[in-house]
């Protein structure tokens, strides 16, 4: 049973990672994230493989080579098709999310895996390099599901002193399949020109896993108590989340966060729009979506060789580079799980893109003269090794861990949609336009990346507050005078931290 104070009223447990809930964040993380950075990485290797398969067959079909701004044009295409087809998925959040709840979207997301993990292992043989387009955009559209329901079914189950560090697992699993992609890729596995279809074909195993296993863990209480009414049911899966039975705290806090917002019911996107009292949650989600994306993170991930090439690394040793600074992303996701709670989110953020800032000017800087000064391809692979960590300690996974503590439980599945869309059409414009941008202006492309970070450090700084072991409705009262709108909870304020109502004087919300 809860401890209890003295009136007799129930105080709030401190969450802990029971077996249940750490296997469904790793599930639903591995089944789902890490094809996400998988698929990010994939094709970088044997990128030069890939495009002699373009050549090869265009030149079978039509008996003359293809000329190389038509290449240059169709491999951006082929890389870019991710992104885009990660923005559909992302407009697909809300519908699915709702309907299907959080963990049966996720089931039903594999479909979107498995299916061009068949078609690119079959590329080569079908002598198709059309079909690898295509299934790159199917396999966007999985990952843009992904990237935005996994935090959200993580955020949904977890308690609140857990929920940015499980939050973050995601990410984790991005850059682990960033990694796994490079490692994969080296010439002597799979990056070479009889590994590299077998090398695409393998990121429909994680999601294979996730259809046989996620079945067998609970739905987001959230959703089925909030958006479905079902109160045994929730109260089953939080007995099984939480590892107790007396979930009476947790439940009245939910019931208070549905009683708020009754109002409202579910939001579309347009309402959401529309909504005052939601109008800086919206525009911070925003703003720190598309400083992640535009910081050029994507950038360095999808050109990476081109990148360590134009620093003067050989290119023998380039693909050793490349997966030495996979295993420093990996790293900092790994710091930013253990660290998130005790540093709180908003310094994460602040950091991380102060860092990014910094390294892209010094890369910007050291890419210039390396003509003249023998040492300088050294300091562009630090610069980049830096930014590396500035952006896997906050930019790469504490957006998604805030934007899911903004909203409350009905805005949220529109929030993620509106979030995620931006978040992949950013990462598209990276992805199609940074060669061309590389080409036009050399290392002063980067320039460009440093300005973003610091317009989005400094929205951060003047607007975004600090968001751990705070509840959702707490996250909402404290966005409510920015909004220049009333909450009314009850008798004015919300209980004190610990200290929760009764069930009988669940609190009322309104808002002007």
């Amino acid at each position: 049973m809860a401890d209890t104070e003295e009136w007799g009223k129930p105080v709030e447990r401190k969450g802990r990672l029971t077996v249940v809930l750490a296997l469904a964040t790793l599930i639903a993380a591995f089944g789902s994230s890490f094809q996400y950075g998988y698929n990010v990485s994939v094709v970088n290797s044997p990128s030069q493989f890939m495009q002699q398969f373009y050549n090869t067959t265009y030149t079978e079909r039509y008996h003359s080579p293809m000329e190389e701004n038509v290449l240059t044009l169709l491999w951006s295409i082929s890389v870019s098709m991710f992104p885009l087809g990660g923005f559909f998925g992302s407009l697909m959040v809300a519908p699915l999310a709702n309907k299907l709840g959080r963990k049966g979207t996720l089931l039903f997301n594999n479909i979107f895996s498995i299916v061009p993990a068949i078609m690119m292992g079959v590329s080569e043989i079908a002598k198709s390099y059309e079909i690898i387009i295509v299934a790159r955009f199917i396999v966007g559209i999985c990952a843009g599901l992904s990237s935005t329901v996994v935090p959200m079914y993580l955020g949904e189950i977890a308690p609140k002193n857990l929920r940015g560090a499980l939050c973050i697992v995601p990410e984790l699993f991005i850059t682990f399949g960033i990694l796994c992609a490079q490692v994969l890729g080296l010439r002597n596995i799979l990056g070479n020109s009889t590994g590299w279809t077998l090398m695409l074909g393998l990121t429909g195993i994680p999601a294979a896993i996730q259809l046989l296993l996620l079945p067998f863990f609970p739905e987001s209480p959230r959703y089925m108590l909030i958006q479905n009414g079902d109160e045994q049911k929730t109260t089953k899966a939080l007995q099984r989340l939480r590892g107790w039975d007396d979930v009476d705290s947790e439940l009245l806090e939910m019931r208070q966060e549905d009683q708020s917002e009754k109002a409202e019911g579910h939001l579309s996107v347009f309402s959401l729009l529309a909504q005052r009292s939601l109008r800086w949650q919206l525009i911070s989600i925003v703003v720190m979506m598309m400083g992640q994306q535009l910081s050029g993170v994507n950038a360095i991930y999808y050109y990476a060789d081109i990148i360590y090439s134009s620093a003067g690394v050989r290119e023998s040793d380039i693909q050793y580079v490349t997966v030495g600074t996979g295993a420093v992303n990996v790293f900092m996701s790994v710091i930013a799980v253990f660290i998130v709670e005790a540093s709180g989110r908003r310094l994460l953020l602040l950091c991380g893109f102060g860092i990014c800032c910094g390294a892209s000017v010094l890369l910007t800087v050291a890419l210039n003269l390396q003509e003249t000064v023998t040492w300088m391809p050294y300091v562009s692979i630090a610069s980049v090794i830096i930014y590396i960590i500035g952006h896997g300690m906050g930019p790469s996974p504490i957006p998604p861990v805030v934007g899911t503590e903004m909203f409350r439980q009905t805005a949220r599945p529109a929030a993620f949609m509106v979030a995620g869309s931006v978040h992949w059409l950013s990462n598209f414009v990276v992805g199609l336009i940074f060669p061309f941008l590389e080409r036009g202006l050399g290392p002063y492309s980067f320039i460009i990346f440093a300005v973003i970070c610091l317009v989005t450090l400094i929205y951060i700084w003047l607007v975004v507050p600090e968001t751990k072991e705070k509840t959702f409705l707490e996250v909402f009262q404290m966005f409510a005078k920015r909004n220049k709108v009333e909450l009314n909870l009850g008798d004015g304020d919300l209980p004190p931290k610990g200290l929760k109502e009764s069930p009988e004087d669940a609190l009322k919300a309104t808002q002007f």
